[in-house]
């Protein structure tokens, strides 16, 4: 393995650096912040730590989404002089909802030369521990409006893939009669100050969800599984589910009865579907 190769070619480099444990951090990493003109970074007060750690003496610029276009101009002429830039977010990879997407973009478009330093990002993090499936979608921060987060969940609802979203402990408490409206059958892992002293992972059903207790500290990273596909061994429904079933129907739509039998009841939710069908054209 060659740690020892320090010659990187100009341009901006997109850098991940750890999520929590500094252990983390690569020798790569290191090297490049060295080697660098410039470095870009969330909060200057949050990089320091790393370059004091490592005896790194560079210029530092603040670059968050509320500044990131008026450093555009500024760093794109730095880049045009074959300099070298390092774009960091506080943890984890940049571009990954953090900044850096406008910049990337910009020098695309002035075919300036972008090179990934990886390591740590919290998706993959915590989808490695889930133990779900890797076909996964990635949705960032919830959006704040609840009717936004249910036009979403209710669109990836349909797909057959693990789910990874950011989100905050007290706006995840908010949010669990959406999540339990929309992915009711699966499971869920809530990652909490992960690679950190006091790392905590959650693991539960979605319809257990209510039920949980989890610190209101820290982001969470949150993993839901993909559709559970569970061996039933029902034939038909017993006499008290089609009863019931009896009764809904001429109050509830089909749609709402399924919802309502198979949250009661583990039930396949095509047989009850079909038995509604059956009830209604008799009807």
């Amino acid at each position: 393995m060659n740690v020892n190769n320090n010659n990187f070619k100009p341009g901006l480099y997109c850098v991940a650096t750890p999520i929590g444990n500094m252990g983390d951090i690569s020798f790569r990493l290191i090297k490049i912040l060295k080697e660098s003109d410039l470095i870009l970074c969330e909060d200057t007060r949050i990089t320091k730590k790393i370059l004091q750690k490592f005896d790194i003496n560079k210029k530092l610029i603040s670059n968050h989404k509320f500044n990131e276009k008026k450093n555009l101009e500024k760093v794109l002429e730095i880049l045009k002089e074959n300099k070298i830039v390092s774009l960091v977010s506080d943890a984890g990879t940049p571009a990954i909802s953090d900044p850096g997407r406008i910049l990337i973009n910009e020098c695309i478009n002035n075919n300036i030369d972008i090179f990934p330093i990886p390591g740590i990002s919290a998706v993959s993090t915590a989808l490695s521990v889930s133990g779900f499936s890797d076909n996964f979608y990635f949705c960032g921060f919830l959006d704040e409006k609840k009717n936004q987060i249910t036009k979403l969940f209710q669109s990836l609802s349909q797909l057959d893939c693990s789910i990874v979203f950011f989100i905050s402990p007290n706006k995840l408490d908010k949010r669990i009669d959406c999540i339990r409206e929309f992915f009711i059958n699966r499971k869920i892992l809530i990652c909490r100050e992960m690679t950190k002293f006091h790392e905590e992972y959650i693991r539960t059903t979605v319809k257990e969800l209510s039920n949980v207790n989890f610190s209101r500290k820290g982001e969470l990273t949150v993993v839901i599984s993909e559709i559970i596909k569970e061996n039933f061994s029902f034939k038909e429904l017993d006499e008290s589910d089609k009863k019931k079933i009896n009764k809904l129907i001429k109050k509830m739509s089909i749609k709402d009865i399924v919802k309502k039998i198979s949250e009661d009841r583990d039930i396949p939710k095509k047989l009850i579907y079909n038995y509604c069908l059956k009830t209604k054209n008799e009807n």
